[in-house]
């Protein structure tokens, strides 16, 4: 993998949360971002950002950001921006498939078939697009002679959290990882899955905003987006990557591994203690 600088990366569902997090921090080691959302200008959606804004603050962060209008449910989107990539740079370095779709009940309480059935747009987007994705990224990872593919995930792949739709989307994410990782290591490309924290984003600053009192003790262990970001940089960095590739790893423990902190100087606690270890697969058996 190239010098940071001259790093060429992909980061879907970027135009606000944890994607626009990454790309910026990425951005700020000076490597060229793709950043890629459904939002084409600050104001479509109910919350702010769009991949115009995330990819001047790449810019504006010492990287260059170029904005992808992409949905990731449309297959011919994702093909177009691979083509991009594959036109302007001739290679990728780092992929990071963030795009999610969270439907708005995704927090309701209550039993899965009490929730409307468009939970299940989490097997598209979210899952079957980090396949997609992936998939189109491949010949341009192998291009580079190195690479690095980040599904960012959560514990939500091992415990009970938002229901079943969710969990099953995660867990299906985490051994995605492991199985490509299986396919490009004769290649040299690491893939990895990245369990983040609790996440200071559009959304969850408003609801911490909104009652403090009542939120002042989990907002104090948060993570911002740009944490995640700081630690896929690392990872990149590290000259035993391909030795991690394939596994799970709680974002927060791998920071502390390398030493990475947030941009405020914080070092966020993993919760391992409180939500279990991260989910171990053994090596891929092949017949």
């Amino acid at each position: 993998m190239g010098l940071a600088q001259d790093r060429v990366v992909v980061v879907t569902g970027a135009s606000r949360g944890a994607g626009k997090g990454i790309a910026c921090a990425l951005g700020a080691t000076g490597a060229t971002v793709y950043v890629t959302g459904r939002t084409r200008v600050d104001g479509e959606a109910t919350l702010p950002g769009s991949v115009q804004v995330t990819a001047d603050a790449v810019t504006a962060a010492g990287g260059t950001g170029i904005a992808v209008h992409c949905d990731h449910a449309d297959d011919t989107q994702v093909a177009a921006l691979f083509a991009q990539v594959r036109d302007e740079q001739g290679r990728l370095d780092i992929l990071v498939n963030n795009a999610t779709a969270l439907p708005a009940s995704i927090t309701d309480s209550g039993p899965f078939w009490e929730k409307p059935l468009d939970q299940a747009c989490l097997f598209d987007v979210g899952l079957r697009s980090h396949y997609v994705a992936s998939w189109y990224a491949a010949p341009l990872l192998l291009a580079a002679g190195a690479g690095l593919v980040v599904n960012t995930s959560s514990f939500g792949g091992r415990i009970y959290m938002h229901g079943p739709a969710y969990g099953a989307g995660k867990a299906a994410i985490d051994k995605m990882a492991h199985d490509m990782a299986h396919d490009f290591r004769p290649f040299g490309v690491a893939v990895v899955s990245l369990w983040m924290g609790l996440l200071l984003t559009e959304r969850t600053r408003a609801v911490f905003d909104a009652q403090p009192e009542l939120y002042s003790e989990m907002a104090a262990t948060a993570e911002t987006p740009e944490f995640t970001g700081r630690i896929i940089d690392a990872l990149a960095r590290d000259a035993q990557l391909m030795e991690k590739s394939g596994q799970v790893f709680i974002g927060a423990e791998l920071a502390q591994h390398y030493g990475v902190q947030d941009v405020d100087g914080r070092q966020p606690p993993s919760h391992r203690a409180f939500f279990g270890e991260p989910t171990r697969y053994g090596e891929a058996v092949v017949e």
